[in-house]
């Protein structure tokens, strides 16, 4: 058993696959123990089923063996939350871990994944970021949703609990009762809203899908383009670790790159105001998310500029993908690591 006193002790928290194998970016885990034991500290991965009382049952990666090895684990000083699956993290052992780290007061982040509305929610009520945001509702009944689409003729439909693109839908009138619903797969055509509903109205109601209203994004050498903002507690406030830039490719729903977005390098379109506009919402985000649903160590921010220059911000993620930029990649271990010592010694 490794001694807590040795050296900081980690413990980066994952899930279980349905084949009982670890879930989770196992690069990401391994590149954390390098700058950890660079630091002096140490990591190991566990999940929420392998803990009782006094220790916990883990995975720590060797460097001279490049293996991963199963070790017996003291409770570590810190825990970094990086359960990547919304059911698993709701799920008992989870939860009951979650409260046993407060009986214990040993800190953890982040504190759980992003509500899409209730995240709307708490922006729209915020001093300064709320003019960032394009209008929703929560997708209830055929009426509003009617209203909606007439107000804006073209709008987006997005689960209010998914990542990386998963089940986002474009709907847009192309005639005075006709529809046009597009997916990353398909386009689909609808003589009317009723029609539209008959369909779709259980698969948005039973995932609690939102409308957005479509936002003209600028656009680069044809395609629009969205920002990639990555940001990490330090200390106090919220620094800007990184930018990357997504844009359309394959298709026109979603810049995600897993689904035929194209990424470009943000010093292509990188200027003053783009960088006062991360400057500016990062800090506020960080504080936002802290104050309402327990301490954010990290984020990503989905944003964009749209074709008449006005900033929106779609969206924020609780447990960020690899950005595919290694020097962003490179930041994000060096914080992370930054932030774990920093929250040992307070």
């Amino acid at each position: 058993m490794i001694s807590k006193s040795e050296r900081p002790l980690i413990g980066i928290m994952t899930a279980k696959k349905a084949n009982g194998t670890l879930a989770g970016n196992g690069l990401l885990f391994i590149e954390l123990q390098k700058k950890l034991i660079s630091l002096n500290g140490i990591s190991f991965v566990f999940t929420p089923e392998d803990v009782d009382e006094e220790r916990i049952i883990g995975y720590s990666y060797s460097l001279e063996k490049k293996c991963w090895r199963k070790e017996t684990f003291p409770y570590p000083a810190l825990v970094y939350n990086r359960i990547p699956f919304r059911k698993s993290e709701q799920d008992v052992p989870s939860q009951r871990f979650f409260s046993m780290l407060k009986e214990k007061k040993i800190p953890y982040f982040n504190p759980g994944f992003i509500d899409k509305y209730e995240l709307y929610e708490l922006l729209k009520n915020h001093d300064v970021l709320h003019r960032f945001l394009p209008q929703t509702i929560q997708v209830n009944h055929r009426q509003e949703l009617a209203f909606f689409l007439n107000k804006h003729t073209s709008i987006y439909l997005k689960p209010a609990q998914s990542a990386k693109g998963k089940g986002i839908f474009r709907l847009r009138r192309i005639g005075p009762e006709q529809l046009q619903f597009d997916s990353i797969q398909m386009t689909e055509n609808f003589r009317s809203l009723d029609d539209f509903w008959e369909k779709w109205s259980k698969e948005l109601l039973d995932k609690n899908y939102l409308a957005q209203e479509e936002i003209q994004s600028a656009k680069y050498e044809g395609a629009r383009f969205d920002f990639r903002i990555l940001a990490h507690a330090e200390y106090d406030t919220y620094i800007l670790t990184g930018v990357g830039i997504r844009q359309s490719h394959k298709q026109v729903i979603t810049t995600h790159i897993p689904s035929g977005g194209k990424l470009l390098q943000y010093k292509l379109l990188q200027s003053e105001e783009h960088d006062q506009f991360f400057q500016l919402i990062v800090p506020y985000i960080g504080n936002a998310l802290s104050t309402k649903f327990g301490y954010f160590g990290e984020f990503s921010i989905d944003a964009c500029i749209s074709e008449d220059g006005k900033y929106y911000i779609f969206e924020v993620n609780s447990k960020p993908m690899s950005f595919d930029e290694p020097h962003i990649e490179d930041r994000k271990i060096e914080q992370l690591c930054r932030l774990f010592l920093q929250l040992i010694k307070n």
